[in-house]
């Protein structure tokens, strides 16, 4: 009988003399216009984590235009976890471009060395995160679902799915600072504000010429999203995947969302077979979602769609499949016909709320 293969010790790896002296947790607070990306407090949430278990201080990055607004965001950050913010104020930092962004972190960085720097991986952080670590020459690892601290070596362990969703790899930057990740919004869980905290301002002074910048704001048009799913926002999710057969099928879960006031979300086969839209997948290629309530129709928990909603408060899972992989990490299962389990619930989900309200 042959020995059990023992692994290899993995070689420890120390840092580079050159950013030994690297400290504390930031995270780049995302502002457009005064308006605070929710990611971002999402981030100073879990930094707090990670700079307590360092033992360093947490701090917000605040860029924008001179003025009131800009300098308010930083006693936000305060509230949510904060120890200090780098406040970093310019008349071209009015609207974000790339070019300015990027020199202004970059120098903020080199200035007061931190070891992580966090980004919320939305269109914003994903630009500016990509080029800002290719200015530091660091290392990035995005869209992360899990972060920790190695004790022993004070590496930051990021966790990401990998090969289309399939796998979770955990990667870290051994030898370089900072050490760089983006988290999707939703992913992390929103901590609640403390207004009574409070922290220090550090003004940063950069030279930025717009003349020198090659790209200009012409125009700003918002978007206009009142007619979009706004599925990592809502609090009650009706999903449906593949075990509902054929599209017509899918109008259960429409059903039953519509007498829960909840949004729709759909695995990815659905929306591939053209019976959801984009906006309505949930998954590693989709929406991350923490919902209070989610709840899945005819999907069977494979990792990419997991990685999406595994932060919801409950999720009831149905499928005819007693071995499906949703069943492993859904709070309450219901073995059976989606089909014939839809409909059951959305009658008595109706004649519930119809008799809460009879006596209310």
């Amino acid at each position: 009988m042959s020995e059990p293969v023992k692994k290899p010790a993995r070689k420890k790896v120390e840092v580079d003399p050159r950013f030994v002296n690297y400290k504390h947790v930031w995270v780049f607070i995302e502002a457009e216009r005064g308006v605070v990306h929710p990611v971002s407090w999402e981030l100073l949430g879990e930094g707090r984590k990670l700079a307590d278990a360092l033992g360093v201080e947490l701090a917000g990055i605040v860029m924008g235009p001179p003025g009131e607004r800009t300098r308010a965001i930083c006693s936000e950050a305060f509230h949510y976890g904060a120890d200090l913010c780098y406040l970093v104020q310019d008349e071209v930092l009015h609207d974000y471009r790339n070019e300015p962004y990027t020199k202004a972190l970059t120098e903020l960085v080199n200035t007061y060395q931190p070891e992580i720097l966090m980004l919320g991986a939305s269109t914003l952080g994903r630009d500016l995160a990509g080029s800002v670590a290719t200015t530091l020459a660091t290392g990035l690892v995005a869209d992360c679902t899990e972060l920790v601290i190695e004790a022993e070596s004070r590496n930051l362990a990021s966790t990401r799915p990998t090969f289309g969703g399939s796998l979770l790899c955990t990667i870290m930057t051994q030898r370089h600072r900072p050490q760089m990740a983006t988290v999707r919004p939703r992913v992390m869980a929103m901590p609640e504000p403390d207004t009574s905290r409070t922290g220090r301002i550090v003004e940063h002074k950069v030279t930025l010429i717009e003349s020198s910048i090659i790209t200009k704001v012409l125009e700003y048009i918002p978007d206009n999203l009142q007619d979009k799913p706004q599925l990592p926002f809502a609090d009650i999710i009706v999903a449906g995947g593949r075990g509902l057969k054929k599209q017509e099928n899918f109008q259960l879960v429409w059903d039953l969302a519509k007498v829960l006031g909840a949004e729709i979300g759909a695995s990815r086969p659905i929306v591939q077979a053209g019976w959801a839209e984009l906006d309505r997948q949930v998954g590693q290629s989709g929406k991350t979602v923490r919902p209070k309530l989610y709840i899945a129709a005819g999907i069977s928990g494979a990792i990419q769609h997991r990685v999406g909603m595994d932060g919801a408060d409950v999720i009831i899972a149905i499928n005819n499949d007693p071995n499906a992989p949703i069943f492993d990490f859904a709070h309450y299962g219901i073995v059976g016909n989606a089909m014939q389990v839809l409909p059951a619930l959305t009658d008595a989900f109706r004649a519930q709320i119809a008799q809460a309200r009879k006596a209310g």
